[in-house]
Order: C-alpha cells, then structure tokens, then sequence
C-alpha cells in the first residue's frame, strides 16, 4: 500500500517506495496535485509524477536512478555528422524557451506503437506554471521556420530533470537533446536526471547510480544558484 496525499500532505520519504518485488518499483505516493510548489518539493527531494490519464496523481522515486553525468554524453558518428551539417545551414535554428507549450504538446502528442500518452492537460498547465516562475525550460529545433524537434525539463540549482523529447524529423530530438547537453556543460550542470533506465538513454551515455547517491547530489546541486540567462547563443559545430 502507498498513502494518499491530500493538497496538504508532506511526501513520505523517498526510501518508502515500493520495490521491484512489491510490483511497482519506485511507486511512491498518490493524490495531491501539480501546483507549482508541489512539483518543486518533490523535484528537490528525488520525487516526480508519472501516471496515465483516468488514474490519480502518481509519485515516484526509483532506485536505482537513471541519471547522465553530461562528461558521458555519447555523440554517435552519424549525429556528429548531422550537428556540422546544420551548423552551417541557416535554415536550422536552435532556440530555448521560445515555445515551451508547443514542445510539451509536441511531446505528448500519439507516438507509433503507444495508445496514449502521461503528458496529460494537468500535466501541462503544471509545468507551464514552472516555466512562468523559471523552473522548466524548452529546447528547441526550428527548420524552416517550422518547430520539428525538442525537449522539456527541470532545472532547479544547477540541477537539471529531463522529461521528454519529440522529433517530426530525423534526429531532431537528439539535436534538440546535444544542444541542452552542452549548453548545461557550460553552465557547470553535471548531472541530468532520467528517472527510469531505457537502453536508449543508456546508448546516450546514461547509467543507473543508487538513489542514496542521487539524493545526496540533489541535495547539493539544488542549492547552487540558479542559471539566470536561458539565451541560446551558438550552434553545436564538432
């Protein structure tokens, strides 16, 4: 069993989530909602939503984490290749933080072999509200003109979580993904939290580290200061 959550209620401790033999690892808590207050507590704290639409709020916190340390970030030969064929095509344009809603509409959008998606109406509105307040941020692949690639996520301190990409061309989400990296390299980010192991996110460089440690390095990270210019300014050019 997992406790309910009233708009009120504290999170349990993220060492009282259920375990693979449980059924459910990582499952946290219920209920509550997505105010812009809970969603930063809960980030702070190794915590983040994830259910389907027609079921209640869940709160997760798997262990172990699926983080990527942005040293180990894989550039595959034919990405590399792509990355210098569109830093010197004007058609190609990088942004941040110009069309947050439109990337996580994009991101929620029906994908081949899904029948849904968590990125529901609530989710939006929550994270949108984030961004208002400068906790989420967009990056963004425009092609003529055209959004055809991004991705969303959290950064609170010098702490970023990643949530989700999407991409209507080839390689479009990985070079939304390649931008962020570097430009959170920049900014002295080390970390980005996956929350659950894919072996995608693994061919990206991502590895699984125990939530203790996660935690620790949260802790930390969260309490840097914050990344206060989000202008994107240079093309990736290998």
């Amino acid at each position: 069993m997992i406790p309910w959550l009233e708009p009120d209620s504290p999170f349990p401790h993220p060492s009282a989530a259920l375990t693979e033999k449980d059924g459910a690892a990582g499952l946290l808590a219920a209920g509550a909602d997505l105010s812009a207050e809970r969603l930063l507590y809960a980030y702070k704290n190794g915590i983040f939503p994830w259910f389907s639409e027609g079921q209640p709020i869940l709160w997760w916190s798997t262990d172990p984490r699926m983080v990527l340390q942005v040293q180990d970030f894989k550039l595959a030969d034919s990405l590399k290749k792509r990355l210098k064929q569109i830093s010197r095509d004007q058609r190609w344009v990088i942004k941040f933080d110009t069309a947050f809603e439109q990337v996580m509409r994009a991101c929620a959008a029906p994908r081949k072999g899904q029948a849904g998606t968590w990125i529901s109406d609530e989710i939006v509105a929550g994270y949108c509200d984030l961004h208002t307040q400068g906790y989420a941020h967009s990056s963004e692949v425009w092609l003529d003109g055209e959004l055809v690639g991004g991705a969303y996520g959290v950064c609170i301190g010098r702490m970023f979580y990643g949530e989700s990409m999407f991409a209507r061309v080839t390689d479009a989400s990985k070079i939304a993904l390649s931008h962020l990296v570097f430009f959170l390299r920049e900014h002295d980010v080390k970390m980005i939290d996956c929350q659950q192991e894919t072996a995608h996110l693994a061919s990206l460089g991502a590895k699984p580290i125990a939530r203790s440690d996660f935690l620790s390095w949260v802790e930390y990270a969260s309490a840097l200061p914050a990344i206060t210019d989000w202008t994107f300014t240079k093309k990736i050019n290998l």
